[in-house]
């Protein structure tokens, strides 16, 4: 119950009270007077009637008698005037009984008032003659009370109408703020750190709202230092120590996104054949600078190049790599070219002719990256047998099967729904260490019964649309699964970004979950790179899944990804790290700290943190006394 609610009950209350208590004392005092009234009232007239009859009542049947007293009686509002001789033998009596229909009997019931009866002597010469009796009808008093009860009440209740109506006005203006400070409270706790800016004037409001306002702006101060502390950690961990270039687990993250994206790239693999005997004729520190002269270039070269567009990594030791996108053949050969003259040009500063060669596969969207990277060390080899300081473009493709064949092939299955699902990755949970989560994993087989790469499969049905189909039909698959074996831990579905945007989807998986039980157990995993393209569509997303009583979690989620300034804004129930920031955590003191602050703002967004796929028992020991909520192995 809302607290201006309260107030008019309260209010209301007191006043019911202190009202009734009033209404009673007075209709009581009021009762009282109306019956002193009364016997006054009777006694003057019994007193005025006995001196008017005195001259008269020497005869007992004088008609004069019965005249004035009638006369009397007409005029006042009484009950009975009786005349008695000194014998008690009545004379004259008048009596009128009759009771106003406008008094309610409970009203008469409930406040009885005493019947005012008063007497006179009347005198005959010396001595007594008779006696007249006055009794005031009760009707006319209760009549009056009544009108007087009546009146009283209804003013009251006007009165307090109005207070009412003043109070709820004047309550509404004084909690308005109350409501102010709710939203912000809300907002808070939706990762969204606004202030109060007009604050209250009631100084008890006024001191929350500025504590409020206060403990916003240390939140917010707490994450965005989480926020910077995190960037720079995770740019550390991304790049070389020495170099500065990124490094190969950077390489595969960018070619997990590539997948993803349907453009043209090259992958180019520079490996430095001369640096062995380098290494014998000078020392480390001239070998260290020759390294980064070498990345220098390699920066100048994509410096050259739309940000995004050609990218250098350092794999390790003297092996780096390039990574190209969105150039032609012809683009490519002239980046193979300025590589190739910057090698000739390092080498002769160090007075070797042969001094690298450069390995140049295609992207292949139907492969994998290992496939890739063997293609384009294949190049290499080729390189090295053209020349000093020569590349090799290896355009051909391994890949069995044409894109017709692999259409059909996908299409047949998903059509047949002859894909399996089967559930790995279980995440335990630290604190219970009981299976909080699995994830659902799709495979396909060709006609000789050999396992398709998942990467291939979904690649094909992301481009031709085929996808929603799948991703509805795994849905169903895991909502039926859970139904069957009752599972109660909950089962994590990869969406692609097609799916995401399909109405049709969203209103089947809406009608699906509209009286289900197992929409908590239902985690919808999204990867922080496609979130992070189409902010406003996840975002939105995200609400749905909400709504619905499900969950959603981001997958292989680091900062190169996605900074957690953004993923509070999508307030995800999950958040996945990606493989690389969970593993060799014991020797990593870049990683531990990654970790730690990655826990600790997350615990201020209410976000749960798990780590993927952890190899290492101290890894795993690790992550439990750092405060992650879970793991798989």
């Amino acid at each position: 119950m809302s607290l201006s609610k309260q107030l008019l009950i309260l209010v209301s209350a007191i006043f019911l009270i202190i009202f009734s208590v009033n209404f009673l004392l007075s209709v009581n005092k009021i009762r009282g007077y109306l019956e002193v009234e009364s016997q006054v009232h009777a006694q003057d007239t019994a007193t005025s009637l006995g001196l008017s009859l005195s001259p008269y009542i020497a005869n007992e049947n004088d008609p004069v008698l019965e005249t004035m007293i009638n006369a009397i009686f007409d005029m006042g509002y009484y009950g009975e005037i009786k005349l008695v001789n000194v014998d008690n033998k009545p004379l004259v009596t008048v009596k009128n009984d009759s009771s106003f229909t406008e008094v309610p009997q409970w009203f008469i019931d409930l406040l009885p008032i005493k019947t005012a009866t008063a007497e006179s002597e009347i005198s005959s010469g010396w001595s007594i003659g008779g006696t007249v009796y006055v009794t005031i009808n009760p009707g006319f008093a209760y009549l009056k009370l009544y009108q007087l009860a009546q009146s009283s009440f209804n003013y009251a209740l006007i009165t307090f109408a109005g207070a009412v109506l003043l109070l709820f006005l004047i309550l509404r203006f004084m909690l308005l703020p109350l409501k102010a400070i709710n939203e912000l409270a809300l907002a808070i706790a939706d990762g969204q750190f606004k202030t109060i800016e007009k604050l209250p004037w009631t100084l008890e409001v006024k001191n929350v709202a500025v504590s409020m306002n206060t403990m916003s702006k240390k939140i917010e101060g707490a994450i965005n230092g989480f926020n910077s502390k995190l960037d720079s950690i995770g740019k550390k961990l991304q790049l070389d120590d020495l170099t500065g270039l990124h490094k190969k687990s950077s390489f595969e993250t960018d070619m997990k996104h590539l997948f993803m994206a349907d453009i043209d790239a090259f992958v180019f693999i520079i490996k430095i054949d001369g640096l062995a005997s380098l290494v014998k004729e000078h020392g480390s520190d001239t070998i260290d600078r020759f390294l980064k002269r070498f990345a220098d270039l390699l920066k100048d070269v994509s410096a050259r190049y739309e940000p995004g567009t050609v990218t250098p990594y350092r794999f390790f030791g003297s092996e780096f790599a390039i990574l190209a996108r969105r150039l032609s053949r012809e683009q490519a050969e002239q980046l193979a070219q300025s590589v190739s003259a910057l090698l000739a040009g390092l080498g002769e500063d160090y007075r070797r002719k042969d001094i690298a060669h450069i390995g140049i596969a295609m992207f292949n969207p139907l492969g994998t990256t290992t496939d890739i990277l063997a293609a384009a060390n294949e190049a290499f080899e080729q390189a090295q047998l053209i020349g000093s300081n020569s590349y090799y473009f290896r355009i051909d493709s391994n890949h069995a099967k044409d894109i017709t064949e692999w259409k059909d092939l996908v299409f047949n299955i998903i059509d047949q729904k002859a894909y399996q699902v089967s559930y790995i990755g279980e995440i335990k949970q630290f604190a219970t260490d009981t299976v909080l989560m699995e994830e659902a994993f799709t495979q396909a087989f060709d006609q000789q019964g050999k396992p398709i790469p998942i990467g291939t499969f979904v690649s094909i049905a992301e481009k031709f649309a085929k996808i929603v189909e799948l991703d509805q039909g795994v849905t169903q698959q895991v909502m039926n699964h859970i139904k069957a074996q009752g599972i109660h831990h909950a089962i994590a579905i990869n969406l692609s970004t097609r799916t995401v945007k399909n109405a049709d989807f969203r209103s089947w998986l809406a009608d699906e979950l509209k009286h289900s039980a197992i929409a908590a157990q239902l985690v919808f995993s999204i990867s922080a790179y496609a979130v992070a393209k189409e902010l406003d569509v996840y975002h939105d997303f995200f609400e749905f899944i909400h709504s619905l009583g499900a969950k959603v979690m981001l997958k292989r989620f680091e900062t190169q990804s996605m900074p957690l300034n953004m993923a509070k804004n999508l307030r995800p129930d999950y958040i996945r790290l990606a493989r690389d920031l969970s593993n060799d955590l014991s020797g990593n003191e870049s990683k531990q700290t990654f970790i730690e602050t990655m826990q600790q703002a997350a615990q201020l967004l209410d976000i749960v943190i798990l780590a993927e796929n952890v190899q290492s028992d101290d890894d795993y020991a690790l992550m439990r006394v750092m405060g992650l909520h879970g793991a798989s192995r």
